[in-house]
């Protein structure tokens, strides 16, 4: 599986190729900045481009821009965007539309080794990854006559799982659970929320995320200052779980 990184720091890309390769990983290419980036991308057609969110020369939202522009020129290629920070409103810009192959998660989780080769080998099949921390900040939202107070503690425990991108089949073996037990809680969830249910996971993942975003089934989201969303454009879905 082919990998081009991006990090305008040469030790923390030195160190994540080095991770990557000891996990089997073919580091295709290496870029400092998001131009560097795009030129990688566009002459090694890697499986996967990974990212850094914060890129010269502002040093604010390249990384962003260019996953979403890998996106939207190559959406054979997966992206996942590292961030030092959670930042909801670049979460979901990036999730926003179609839910395969993107991920979005904290720098931190690097450190589990594992579960970031996973993740990585995840949004390379067209899977989808979704920090659970952005998931936690969405659902401790709190609004007047809040829908989420009628889900009982293990249907909200399902519910961040499905926005995270898990399966039926993943939240199950997570819960220890019967994938019946998960589709009874899945169908009492979008009842209780008025969500329309699907078979696909990542409509499903986009649906939980707009609601728990917007507050309201189908809303459209809006940035921080009520317009559209900064270059509104890329879609996804999301979870340290889902593959199609």
């Amino acid at each position: 599986m082919r990998v081009v990184l991006a990090d305008d720091s040469v030790l923390l890309r030195e160190g994540l190729a080095r991770l990557l390769e000891d996990a089997g990983f073919e580091v295709a290419g290496q870029a400092g900045n998001a131009e560097d980036l795009l030129r990688k991308v566009r002459s090694h057609h890697p499986d996967v481009a990974v990212t850094d969110i914060r890129m010269p020369p502002t040093q604010t939202d390249e990384g962003l821009r260019a996953a979403q522009q890998i996106r939207a020129e190559m959406p054979d290629i997966g992206v996942v965007v590292l961030s030092q920070h959670i930042d909801q409103r670049y979460a979901l810009e990036l999730l926003q539309g179609s839910a395969e192959g993107v991920g979005y998660l904290l720098k931190d989780r690097v450190a589990d080794i594992d579960g970031f080769t996973d993740a990585v080998r995840r949004v390379a099949a067209g899977g989808s990854v979704l920090d659970p921390e952005v998931v936690g900040q969405l659902l401790g939202r709190r609004r007047a006559d809040d829908p989420l107070d009628r889900l009982t503690p293990r249907e909200r425990e399902v519910l961040a799982m499905m926005a995270e991108g898990h399966s039926n089949s993943g939240i199950a073996d997570e819960l220890v659970v019967t994938g019946r037990a998960v589709e009874k809680h899945v169908t009492s969830i979008f009842s209780k929320l008025g969500l329309s249910s699907t078979e696909d996971g990542h409509r499903r993942v986009l649906a939980v995320l707009t609601y728990l975003d917007k507050g309201q089934p189908g809303g459209s989201r809006h940035g921080p200052s009520g317009g559209a969303p900064p270059g509104g454009v890329a879609d996804r879905t999301t979870g340290l779980g889902h593959t199609p």
